[in-house]
């Protein structure tokens, strides 16, 4: 079991009545192309302490895979080596100023990521291997005792990408035969012939998690707490399915899902929505007292304060389309063994504090699965104008323990989202905000999230500088384009710093040395 005081301070963080801001690290100021764990993660820690934040939300910290989306990642346990800082590897004489020198320039709107990761991959190997021949003994300790600690998921991870870069980005699905299905004299061979990249994806995890580590403990010891996503699907190319096959629900024959995950049909799609992961093995987990599952925890525990839950839903039931199908017409809803599962999180690592995605169509057992546990709920002020008074996103309906926001990161800006949303909800919120102007809208949708009951109110830093659709983060079904924007470090004004600091001590949100 984890340490039951780290528990009970993060159950105790967890239920204060806080405040804070969705940013994903990518989104950071940098001069390489795309924000990382450097200088600039340092200074939004401070501008969070500094306005009486206690929360950071970011999305899955995963190395991400298909279309450069946080929720496609090779790997749900480890780390994404592109927010590597390039400049904490020159100060551990890692690199030298001309490996930086030689780069070239990027965007500083957004992130270009087809240049950014071939031109960022250059020096991250040149580290490694200055790691390998010239680290002192304590950093090779350091190295020694991270692999250790982390064999569960490290080994199959950084055997995975070797094999990858082998196969030249293909799908473990499309690999030679042998290796795709793990035959011992195949697996034999390729660790022979690759260990030097093998060696170079442990030492990306290795940095990864001691550059992350800080700036992790440099917020905790400013009262800032991280709030980490964890998608509950894997992607199908991942080191989890590969390394792991029999916990998920795929055709040994084909290499392929025997059956997918998504949504149903509903009022948004008549066709439903086809993720294309493969659902989980559920009776083969079980079997195995969750282990799988009991390790992603804790991987994901090294890294954050609180955990919310993507799809929470899927825990209870979860619709399941079967191999071969182009739509999710064709699923069906199978149950989940939920409750067993927090039974056995509760009794293996304590009460860890959960935050629940329960958004979309809910059903009341999903309701009654996250009750029974106590974790809070999501409220999205983007879907309260949009029907009558029972609409269970008007704050007046909230009850304390739940997060609202403004909107995540799958929604457009407040003010992108004002101006696009029919002109009787548009009426409906300005009068029940109290307000007669269109300017600063995006103030008084966070106003009114702060003022509510809700324990936890969060924020995109897109709404806090009041940017308009095209700061976006992410549109759901469009294919290209997501996960790009980032912000300028002198946009974080001290006019905007006042607003929010003034606003979260008026709805007695700061934190209690503040007082």
């Amino acid at each position: 079991m984890l340490d039951s005081m780290g528990t009970f301070h993060r159950i105790l963080m967890a239920f204060q009545r806080a405040s804070g801001i969705l940013l994903h690290p990518t989104s950071l100021p940098s001069r390489f192309g795309v924000g990382d764990l450097g200088p600039e993660a340092y200074g939004f820690v401070d501008f969070l302490a500094e306005t009486g934040q206690q929360i950071w939300q970011v999305l899955p910290l995963g190395p991400t895979g298909h279309g450069n989306s946080p929720y496609m990642s090779y790997s749900s346990m480890g780390g994404n080596p592109l927010l590597i800082s390039l400049e904490q590897l020159c100060d551990r004489t890692l690199l030298q100023p001309e490996d930086l020198g030689s780069l070239p320039e990027f965007p500083k709107d957004f992130v270009d990521y087809e240049r950014v990761i071939p031109a960022k991959a250059v020096p991250l190997e040149k580290a490694a291997h200055t790691f390998r021949a010239q680290a002192s003994d304590a950093d090779r300790d350091a190295f020694q005792h991270f692999c250790v600690d982390h064999d569960f998921w490290l080994d199959e991870y950084a055997f995975f990408m070797a094999l990858k870069q082998a196969h030249h980005g293909a799908s473990w699905s499309q690999w030679d035969v042998a290796i795709a299905r793990r035959k011992p004299e195949a697996m034999a061979e390729w660790r022979a012939k690759l260990a030097d990249d093998i060696f170079c994806h442990k030492f990306f995890q290795f940095e990864f998690h001691r550059q992350w580590s800080s700036l992790k403990q440099y917020a905790n010891e400013r009262g800032i707490q991280i709030v980490g996503d964890m998608p509950i699907y894997v992607a199908h190319d991942s080191a989890d399915v590969w390394g792991f096959p029999e916990n998920f629900m795929v055709d040994m024959e084909t290499l392929n899902p025997s059956q997918m995950a998504g949504v149903p049909p509903d009022y948004f799609s008549e066709t439903g929505q086809l993720w294309g992961n493969p659902t989980y093995n559920w009776a083969e987990l079980e079997k195995s007292g969750f282990r799988w599952w009991l390790q992603r925890l804790k991987a994901l525990l090294d890294y954050i304060d609180l955990i919310r839950i993507d799809h929470f839903r899927g825990f209870r039931a979860y619709w399941a389309i079967p191999e071969g199908e182009d739509t999710a017409i064709n699923g069906q809803w199978i149950e989940a063994p939920g409750e067993a599962f927090f039974e056995t999180v509760k009794r293996e690592l304590g009460s860890l504090p959960i935050l629940a995605e329960d958004l979309g169509i809910i059903t009341p057992d999903v309701e009654a699965l996250r009750d029974k546990f106590d974790f809070p709920g999501m409220k999205i002020l983007q879907f309260a104008f949009g029907s009558d008074n029972n609409n269970p996103y008007l704050p007046f309906n909230y009850s304390r323990n739940c997060v609202v926001y403004s909107g995540t990161h799958d929604n457009d800006t407040t003010v992108g989202w004002f101006h696009t949303i029919p002109d009787y909800d548009r009426s409906r919120l300005m009068m029940y905000l109290g307000c007669t102007s269109q300017a600063g809208i995006h103030w008084d949708v966070i106003r009114l999230a702060l003022m509510s009951v809700a324990n936890q109110a969060i924020f995109p830093l897109q709404d806090i500088l009041g940017l308009g659709s095209e700061a976006r983060m992410n549109c759901p079904g469009k294919p290209d384009g997501n996960w790009t924007w980032r912000y300028h470090a002198d946009v974080l004004t001290d006019e905007v710093r006042h607003q929010l600091r003034e606003l979260t001590r008026l709805s007695n949100r700061v934190p209690a040395h503040w007082d």
